[in-house]
């Protein structure tokens, strides 16, 4: 007999924090925390739908995924180093690439993926931290 959950309604509030926080909300800025994946701007890793759970005091290293803030919005995207810097990289072609100064628009680094109403123990991680840099 298989299980079924009860469906849990999640709320969609106007965004109201202050410019340039864009994971306000009552969580401590140090607490992980978990997105959807909207669109195929990441596909084929990470496809329409899938969560994903955020590390905000993660290691961005070369290869990250990362949250990150990119003309005023923020984006999943993969931390890629150039010779010039570091650029935001989407893994589906069909998307450009931004170059970023620094690391300083970083808000966190993917730590963990699943897709939704799948047993937790189905999840793919991304493991972060100064031992895998």
């Amino acid at each position: 007999m298989q299980h079924k959950g009860k469906p849990i309604n999640i709320p969609i509030v106007a965004e109201t924090q202050p410019a340039g926080d864009a994971f306000g909300g009552d969580c401590s800025g140090a607490e992980p925390f978990a997105l959807m994946v909207l669109g195929d701007s990441m596909e084929p890793e990470f496809l329409d739908g899938e969560i994903i759970v955020i590390e905000p005091e993660g290691l961005a290293t070369d290869g990250s995924y990362v949250i990150a803030q990119h003309d005023e919005e923020s984006i999943f995207r993969q931390l890629i180093k150039r010779e010039a810097g570091w650029a935001l990289h989407a893994l589906n072609p069909a998307y450009p690439d931004h170059p970023i100064a620094d690391l300083s628009g970083v808000r966190g680094v993917v730590i963990m993926k699943k897709k939704p109403g799948r047993p937790s123990k189905s999840g793919k991680k991304y493991y972060v931290g100064e031992e895998n840099a």
